[in-house]
Protein backbone atom coordinates (compact mmCIF):
# COMPACT_ATOMS: atom_id res chain seq x y z
CA UNK A 1 0.00 0.00 0.00
CA UNK A 2 1.31 3.34 -1.13
CA UNK A 3 2.63 5.54 2.33
CA UNK A 4 0.30 7.84 3.83
CA UNK A 5 -2.95 6.48 2.21
CA UNK A 6 -5.29 5.00 4.78
CA UNK A 7 -8.03 3.39 4.93
CA UNK A 8 -10.90 3.35 7.63
CA UNK A 9 -12.98 0.32 8.38
CA UNK A 10 -16.03 0.23 11.14
CA UNK A 11 -15.17 -3.10 13.40
CA UNK A 12 -17.95 -4.62 15.84
CA UNK A 13 -17.19 -7.12 18.63
CA UNK A 14 -20.36 -8.99 19.00
CA UNK A 15 -21.49 -12.31 20.84
CA UNK A 16 -23.51 -14.41 18.89
CA UNK A 17 -26.51 -16.86 20.01
CA UNK A 18 -26.99 -15.26 23.45
CA UNK A 19 -28.40 -12.18 24.57
CA UNK A 20 -26.47 -11.84 27.34
CA UNK A 21 -22.97 -10.33 27.05
CA UNK A 22 -19.51 -12.23 27.47
CA UNK A 23 -21.46 -15.46 26.75
CA UNK A 24 -21.88 -17.38 23.42
CA UNK A 25 -19.82 -16.98 20.61
CA UNK A 26 -17.39 -14.30 20.42
CA UNK A 27 -17.46 -12.88 16.79
CA UNK A 28 -15.73 -10.10 15.03
CA UNK A 29 -17.50 -8.10 11.72
CA UNK A 30 -16.44 -5.99 9.92
CA UNK A 31 -18.36 -3.59 7.99
CA UNK A 32 -17.59 -1.38 4.67
CA UNK A 33 -13.97 -4.36 3.68
CA UNK A 34 -14.57 -4.03 -0.32
CA UNK A 35 -11.14 -2.23 -0.13
CA UNK A 36 -9.39 -4.60 1.92
CA UNK A 37 -7.09 -6.86 0.53
CA UNK A 38 -7.06 -10.55 1.20
CA UNK A 39 -3.98 -10.34 3.59
CA UNK A 40 -5.16 -7.24 5.01
CA UNK A 41 -8.72 -9.00 5.95
CA UNK A 42 -6.65 -11.86 6.99
CA UNK A 43 -4.30 -9.60 9.44
CA UNK A 44 -7.26 -8.00 10.67
CA UNK A 45 -8.81 -11.57 11.51
CA UNK A 46 -5.78 -12.33 13.74
CA UNK A 47 -5.48 -8.84 15.55
CA UNK A 48 -9.20 -9.48 16.75
CA UNK A 49 -7.88 -13.27 17.70
CA UNK A 50 -12.05 -14.72 17.77
CA UNK A 51 -12.13 -18.06 16.15
CA UNK A 52 -13.87 -16.57 13.07
CA UNK A 53 -14.18 -13.09 11.94
CA UNK A 54 -16.48 -11.39 9.07
CA UNK A 55 -15.94 -9.05 6.76
CA UNK A 56 -19.06 -7.46 5.25
CA UNK A 57 -18.75 -6.63 1.30
CA UNK A 58 -20.69 -4.89 -1.55
CA UNK A 59 -22.94 -7.43 -3.49
CA UNK A 60 -21.65 -8.12 -6.96
CA UNK A 61 -24.29 -10.03 -8.65
CA UNK A 62 -27.94 -9.67 -9.08
CA UNK A 63 -29.23 -13.28 -7.30
CA UNK A 64 -27.92 -11.76 -3.83
CA UNK A 65 -27.93 -8.41 -1.55
CA UNK A 66 -24.60 -8.70 0.41
CA UNK A 67 -21.60 -10.56 0.29
CA UNK A 68 -19.49 -12.04 3.36
CA UNK A 69 -15.91 -13.66 4.02
CA UNK A 70 -14.61 -15.47 6.90
CA UNK A 71 -11.52 -15.84 8.15
CA UNK A 72 -9.96 -17.23 11.43
CA UNK A 73 -6.49 -16.34 12.58
CA UNK A 74 -4.94 -18.66 10.34
CA UNK A 75 -7.01 -19.09 6.48
CA UNK A 76 -10.38 -18.59 4.97
CA UNK A 77 -13.84 -20.46 5.87
CA UNK A 78 -16.02 -20.91 3.37
CA UNK A 79 -19.30 -20.52 5.83
CA UNK A 80 -19.55 -19.69 9.54
CA UNK A 81 -22.79 -20.03 11.15
CA UNK A 82 -22.41 -17.44 14.19
CA UNK A 83 -20.14 -15.44 12.11
CA UNK A 84 -22.98 -15.02 9.68
CA UNK A 85 -25.81 -14.53 12.85
CA UNK A 86 -23.03 -11.90 14.12
CA UNK A 87 -22.35 -9.90 11.22
CA UNK A 88 -26.50 -9.81 10.31
CA UNK A 89 -27.49 -8.66 13.75
CA UNK A 90 -24.97 -5.50 12.91
CA UNK A 91 -26.49 -4.86 9.44
CA UNK A 92 -29.93 -5.30 11.21
CA UNK A 93 -29.53 -2.43 13.49
CA UNK A 94 -29.73 -0.19 10.16
CA UNK A 95 -32.21 2.08 10.27
CA UNK A 96 -32.87 0.99 6.67
CA UNK A 97 -31.72 -2.44 7.04
CA UNK A 98 -34.26 -4.95 5.27
CA UNK A 99 -35.98 -7.95 6.52
CA UNK A 100 -34.62 -10.10 4.22
CA UNK A 101 -31.11 -10.59 2.56
CA UNK A 102 -29.52 -13.16 0.36
CA UNK A 103 -25.63 -13.37 1.53
CA UNK A 104 -23.31 -14.97 -0.94
CA UNK A 105 -20.10 -16.83 0.44
CA UNK A 106 -17.48 -18.80 -0.58
CA UNK A 107 -19.73 -21.79 0.15
CA UNK A 108 -22.41 -20.75 -1.47
CA UNK A 109 -25.83 -17.98 -1.22
CA UNK A 110 -27.97 -18.56 2.16
CA UNK A 111 -30.91 -17.06 2.83
CA UNK A 112 -31.52 -14.55 5.73
CA UNK A 113 -33.84 -13.36 7.52
CA UNK A 114 -34.68 -10.85 10.54
CA UNK A 115 -37.42 -12.20 12.83
CA UNK A 116 -38.84 -9.97 15.77
CA UNK A 117 -37.48 -6.48 16.46
CA UNK A 118 -35.48 -4.77 18.97
CA UNK A 119 -33.94 -6.38 21.44
CA UNK A 120 -35.99 -9.84 20.74
CA UNK A 121 -35.08 -10.15 17.07
CA UNK A 122 -33.46 -12.77 15.62
CA UNK A 123 -31.18 -13.85 12.68
CA UNK A 124 -32.71 -16.71 10.81
CA UNK A 125 -30.16 -18.24 8.23
CA UNK A 126 -31.76 -21.07 5.53
CA UNK A 127 -29.03 -23.70 4.43
CA UNK A 128 -29.91 -26.55 2.24
CA UNK A 129 -30.51 -29.93 3.63
CA UNK A 130 -26.94 -30.96 4.66
CA UNK A 131 -25.85 -34.11 4.04
CA UNK A 132 -25.25 -37.40 5.96
CA UNK A 133 -22.04 -39.12 5.14
CA UNK A 134 -20.61 -42.38 6.31
CA UNK A 135 -20.95 -43.83 9.70
CA UNK A 136 -17.44 -45.06 11.46
CA UNK A 137 -16.06 -48.29 11.72
CA UNK A 138 -14.99 -50.55 15.01
CA UNK A 139 -11.33 -49.08 14.78
CA UNK A 140 -11.93 -45.76 13.83
CA UNK A 141 -14.94 -45.36 16.40
CA UNK A 142 -12.77 -47.22 19.18
CA UNK A 143 -9.46 -44.09 18.31
CA UNK A 144 -12.13 -41.31 18.62
CA UNK A 145 -13.02 -42.44 22.00
CA UNK A 146 -9.95 -43.34 23.30
CA UNK A 147 -8.89 -38.84 22.01
CA UNK A 148 -11.74 -38.06 23.75
CA UNK A 149 -11.11 -40.42 26.92
CA UNK A 150 -15.06 -41.44 26.68
CA UNK A 151 -15.58 -45.25 27.18
CA UNK A 152 -18.03 -47.60 24.72
CA UNK A 153 -20.77 -47.66 27.79
CA UNK A 154 -21.26 -43.55 27.67
CA UNK A 155 -22.81 -43.89 23.71
CA UNK A 156 -26.08 -43.49 22.82
CA UNK A 157 -26.83 -46.75 21.09
CA UNK A 158 -29.71 -45.09 19.32
CA UNK A 159 -26.83 -43.26 17.49
CA UNK A 160 -23.92 -44.66 14.84
CA UNK A 161 -20.70 -41.99 14.86
CA UNK A 162 -21.42 -40.71 11.64
CA UNK A 163 -19.53 -37.78 9.59
CA UNK A 164 -21.96 -35.39 8.68
CA UNK A 165 -21.68 -32.12 6.17
CA UNK A 166 -20.07 -31.18 3.10
CA UNK A 167 -17.43 -28.23 2.89
CA UNK A 168 -17.45 -28.09 7.23
CA UNK A 169 -17.41 -31.76 8.02
CA UNK A 170 -18.26 -32.57 11.64
CA UNK A 171 -18.49 -36.27 13.75
CA UNK A 172 -21.39 -36.14 15.63
CA UNK A 173 -20.74 -38.27 18.99
CA UNK A 174 -24.00 -39.21 20.98
CA UNK A 175 -23.68 -39.17 24.59
CA UNK A 176 -25.92 -41.00 27.38
CA UNK A 177 -26.83 -37.72 29.40
CA UNK A 178 -25.00 -34.09 30.39
CA UNK A 179 -22.14 -36.49 33.01
CA UNK A 180 -19.99 -37.51 30.23
CA UNK A 181 -19.42 -34.25 28.69
CA UNK A 182 -19.00 -32.96 31.30
CA UNK A 183 -16.18 -35.49 31.77
CA UNK A 184 -14.44 -35.39 27.88
CA UNK A 185 -10.97 -34.75 28.38
CA UNK A 186 -10.04 -34.08 24.36
CA UNK A 187 -6.26 -35.12 23.53
CA UNK A 188 -6.15 -32.15 20.77
CA UNK A 189 -2.92 -33.18 18.62
CA UNK A 190 -4.62 -36.89 18.54
CA UNK A 191 -7.77 -35.54 17.39
CA UNK A 192 -5.92 -33.88 14.83
CA UNK A 193 -4.79 -36.16 13.57
CA UNK A 194 -7.82 -38.05 12.96
CA UNK A 195 -9.55 -35.00 12.07
CA UNK A 196 -7.30 -35.86 8.68
CA UNK A 197 -7.68 -40.04 8.48
CA UNK A 198 -11.36 -39.30 9.09
CA UNK A 199 -12.45 -36.82 7.02
CA UNK A 200 -14.02 -34.84 9.90
CA UNK A 201 -13.13 -31.62 10.25
CA UNK A 202 -14.60 -31.60 14.10
CA UNK A 203 -15.90 -33.74 16.60
CA UNK A 204 -19.84 -32.51 17.96
CA UNK A 205 -20.58 -34.59 21.31
CA UNK A 206 -24.05 -33.99 22.08
CA UNK A 207 -26.80 -35.51 24.42
CA UNK A 208 -30.05 -35.62 24.38
CA UNK A 209 -31.58 -34.22 26.97
CA UNK A 210 -34.16 -35.90 29.35
CA UNK A 211 -37.21 -34.09 30.99
CA UNK A 212 -36.36 -30.89 29.96
CA UNK A 213 -39.20 -28.46 28.13
CA UNK A 214 -36.20 -25.74 27.40
CA UNK A 215 -34.03 -27.70 25.11
CA UNK A 216 -33.60 -31.17 23.51
CA UNK A 217 -29.78 -31.19 23.07
CA UNK A 218 -26.78 -30.12 24.85
CA UNK A 219 -23.50 -30.56 23.51
CA UNK A 220 -19.71 -29.72 22.97
CA UNK A 221 -17.46 -28.82 19.86
CA UNK A 222 -13.83 -29.57 19.05
CA UNK A 223 -12.24 -28.41 16.16
CA UNK A 224 -8.02 -28.71 16.61
CA UNK A 225 -7.41 -29.53 12.98
CA UNK A 226 -9.25 -25.84 12.23
CA UNK A 227 -7.08 -23.94 15.51
CA UNK A 228 -10.07 -24.05 17.43
CA UNK A 229 -9.44 -26.49 20.50
CA UNK A 230 -13.23 -25.85 21.52
CA UNK A 231 -15.84 -23.78 20.07
CA UNK A 232 -18.17 -22.23 22.08
CA UNK A 233 -21.62 -22.06 20.05
CA UNK A 234 -21.81 -23.87 16.52
CA UNK A 235 -24.66 -22.91 14.21
CA UNK A 236 -23.36 -25.63 11.45
CA UNK A 237 -23.46 -27.76 13.90
CA UNK A 238 -26.29 -27.77 14.99
CA UNK A 239 -27.54 -27.93 11.32
CA UNK A 240 -26.04 -31.00 11.16
CA UNK A 241 -27.24 -32.76 14.50
CA UNK A 242 -30.98 -31.46 13.45
CA UNK A 243 -30.52 -33.60 9.68
CA UNK A 244 -28.79 -36.47 11.49
CA UNK A 245 -31.82 -36.43 14.61
CA UNK A 246 -34.68 -36.48 11.81
CA UNK A 247 -32.74 -39.00 9.85
CA UNK A 248 -32.77 -41.53 12.68
CA UNK A 249 -36.52 -40.53 13.56
CA UNK A 250 -35.84 -38.64 16.38
CA UNK A 251 -37.53 -35.39 16.00
CA UNK A 252 -41.06 -35.01 16.75
CA UNK A 253 -42.39 -33.77 13.24
CA UNK A 254 -45.68 -31.40 13.04
CA UNK A 255 -47.05 -31.15 9.47
CA UNK A 256 -43.67 -30.41 7.30
CA UNK A 257 -41.39 -29.08 9.83
CA UNK A 258 -39.71 -29.94 12.98
CA UNK A 259 -38.06 -28.07 15.81
CA UNK A 260 -35.75 -28.23 18.54
CA UNK A 261 -33.51 -25.74 20.98
CA UNK A 262 -29.50 -26.75 21.29
CA UNK A 263 -27.59 -25.43 23.96
CA UNK A 264 -23.80 -25.42 23.84
CA UNK A 265 -21.05 -23.67 25.34
CA UNK A 266 -21.80 -24.03 29.14
CA UNK A 267 -18.04 -25.94 29.30
CA UNK A 268 -16.23 -22.61 28.91
CA UNK A 269 -18.61 -20.59 30.56
CA UNK A 270 -20.20 -19.05 27.57
CA UNK A 271 -23.62 -20.55 27.10
CA UNK A 272 -26.20 -19.81 24.12
CA UNK A 273 -29.23 -21.21 22.29
CA UNK A 274 -29.21 -22.44 18.80
CA UNK A 275 -33.03 -22.75 17.65
CA UNK A 276 -33.56 -25.25 14.59
CA UNK A 277 -36.32 -25.33 12.21
CA UNK A 278 -36.43 -28.15 9.35
CA UNK A 279 -38.53 -28.42 6.13
CA UNK A 280 -39.53 -31.27 4.68
CA UNK A 281 -41.73 -31.90 1.89
CA UNK A 282 -43.46 -35.67 2.28
CA UNK A 283 -40.41 -37.83 3.79
CA UNK A 284 -37.66 -35.57 1.94
CA UNK A 285 -35.75 -32.91 4.50
CA UNK A 286 -35.78 -29.94 2.13
CA UNK A 287 -34.03 -26.99 4.57
CA UNK A 288 -32.95 -26.09 7.65
CA UNK A 289 -33.28 -23.22 9.44
CA UNK A 290 -30.32 -21.90 12.09
CA UNK A 291 -31.55 -18.77 14.09
CA UNK A 292 -30.04 -16.86 16.90
CA UNK A 293 -29.95 -14.16 18.89
CA UNK A 294 -26.97 -11.68 19.41
CA UNK A 295 -25.45 -9.12 21.43
CA UNK A 296 -23.17 -6.10 20.77
CA UNK A 297 -19.70 -5.70 22.70
CA UNK A 298 -18.09 -2.58 21.61
CA UNK A 299 -17.37 -0.76 17.84
CA UNK A 300 -14.67 0.89 16.86
CA UNK A 301 -12.63 2.14 14.05
CA UNK A 302 -9.07 0.87 12.48
CA UNK A 303 -7.32 2.97 9.82
CA UNK A 304 -5.36 0.78 7.59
Amino acid sequence: MIEGMTRKIQVHQVDAFTRVPFTGNPTGVVLNADSLTEPQMLAVARELNNAETAFILSADGADHSVRARFFTPRLEAGFVGHATVAAQYVLSRRHDAPRKQRQKSKAGIVDIEVRGSDEERRIAIRQSAPSLGRELNDRERLAVLDALALDSGSLDTRMPLRIAGASGTRLLIGVRGAEPLKHLKPDMARLTTLSAQLGAAGYFVFTLTANSTDHLTESRMFCPALGIAEDPVSGNAHGLLGAFLADLGLLTRSEEKARFVGVQGQSLHRPGRVDVELEFTDQRLDAVWISGQAVSIFETEIHI
